[in-house]
């Protein structure tokens, strides 16, 4: 049943990414949503850009999904992104040479990438 449900969310998500390229919709977490606009990407990755934040080395691949190791430090997204889109309020960031995450700070969990 878990596995049915996950290739039936798995095939939702990339139908709809065929059909709607405009919006990126993220899911971490059953019901957990997030939905990120390309100009809120866009900001986003200007202010963490300007944050000069040395990035993060990580051994292991991160993916949208997978938990970040309890040494690694997250920074709180700035309140003018959160005013822009308010479900990501209570989100962080990081950066990596792979990129940057949003994540979940409660559980570490990735809930999307910027790049």
């Amino acid at each position: 049943m878990k596995r049915l449900l996950s290739a039936a969310a798995a095939l939702a998500l990339l139908s709809s990414a065929a059909v709607a390229q405009t919006t990126v919709t993220t899911t971490s977490t059953v019901g957990d949503t997030v939905e990120i606009a390309p100009e809120q990407r866009t900001v986003i990755k200007k202010y963490v850009t300007e944050q000069q934040a040395k990035p993060v080395r990580l051994k292991e691949r991160v993916t949208v999904g997978s938990t970040v190791p309890a040494d690694v430090d997250f920074q709180p997204l700035p309140s003018t992104i959160v005013a822009d889109n308010p479900r990501l309020k209570g989100y962080s960031y990081f950066s990596s040479d792979g990129g940057t995450y949003i994540v979940d700070p409660g559980s570490r969990r990735v809930i999307t990438t910027i790049d």
